[in-house]
């Protein structure tokens, strides 16, 4: 299961989480802790370039994307390469939806679209959609045509 998708900007602000399966109390402790984990590593780190770290029984690849730093927690079946999937298909949505690598503004200015995406794109904890034609089509808020 995803537990944890998070975005957030250089100064470790969230700008979007979403958990699956992670109790309230819970929640907190995982923000500071992936806040850490981002400011301790990705100083210096390229674009799109994973990271990964294994807390207890749960994997988190990590990267940074201009401005933004996202993170993605898992277990069981979503181990560090799963999950390596996931943050491509995050990524890749991202920089289509912003029309290149966001600068924190341009992914405030997208925030809406972004969200859609990511919805489409992790839901309740699994990954539903990887194509990025189909993730454009799904968020335009209009039936598909074709299942």
């Amino acid at each position: 299961m995803i537990l944890a998708v998070l975005f957030a900007n250089a100064e470790g602000n969230i700008l979007i989480e979403r958990f699956h399966g992670v109790p309230a109390e819970e929640r907190l402790h995982w923000r500071s802790f992936l806040v850490k984990l981002g400011a301790d590593n990705l100083k210096g780190t390229r674009n799109e370039e994973l990271l990964v770290a294994c807390h207890k029984s749960v994997y988190i690849v990590y990267t940074v994307l201009g401005d933004v730093s996202i993170y993605v927690v898992g277990k069981d079946e979503y181990d560090e390469l799963a999950l390596s999937e996931v943050i491509f298909v995050i990524t890749s949505a991202v920089k289509d939806v912003c029309g290149k690598t966001p600068s924190e503004r341009v992914f405030l200015d997208k925030y809406g679209r972004i969200c859609l995406c990511l919805d489409e794109i992790v839901w309740k904890g699994h990954l539903e959609n990887t194509e990025k034609d189909r993730i454009k089509r799904l968020i335009r808020l209009k039936p598909p045509t074709e299942f």
